[in-house]
């Protein structure tokens, strides 16, 4: 597990949706793979979190914004993104996406929103990060 953690040092910087709730899932950091990301290709976004309640199962719904505006949406299950069920302690989510290469360059930002099986919102956090202006690069932790 160190190893997990270690990589998520250098991670995107991420910020919580809502800076007073207590979200039982606490995030430790977000990591884009590769970096820079290129169109066209698989991206994976790896969440890296702790919880103090096991669970069984759930949803994660993601959220994207370009230059501020929301684009699209889309769900997940919970155990297809991470090994389920997810005992109490560290776990990772990794969420990979192939961004189409018509892409448009500019700024992003994604929305997550962790929820268990009965639908109760665990966590929820936003992250940002670009796609560049060449043909296939990003930037990062905008």
């Amino acid at each position: 597990m160190l190893c997990v953690l270690h990589a998520f040092s250098n991670a995107t910087e991420i910020h919580y949706c809502d800076r007073n709730a207590e979200y039982n899932v606490k995030v430790k950091g977000v990591e884009i793979s590769p970096e820079p990301i290129a169109r066209g290709q698989p991206t994976t976004f790896s969440i890296a979190a702790t919880t103090g309640q096991a669970l069984s199962g759930g949803k994660l719904v993601i959220d994207v914004s370009y230059f501020g505006w929301h684009i699209h949406s889309e769900t997940h299950d919970l155990c297809e993104e991470t090994s389920c069920p997810v005992s109490v302690g560290d776990f990772v989510i990794a969420h990979s996406q192939v961004l189409p290469i018509f892409t448009p360059p500019g700024s992003y930002s994604l929305k997550v929103r962790l929820y268990d099986g009965n639908q109760h919102e665990k966590t929820c956090i936003t992250f940002g990060f670009g796609i560049g202006f060449g043909s296939d690069s990003s930037v990062a932790d905008m």
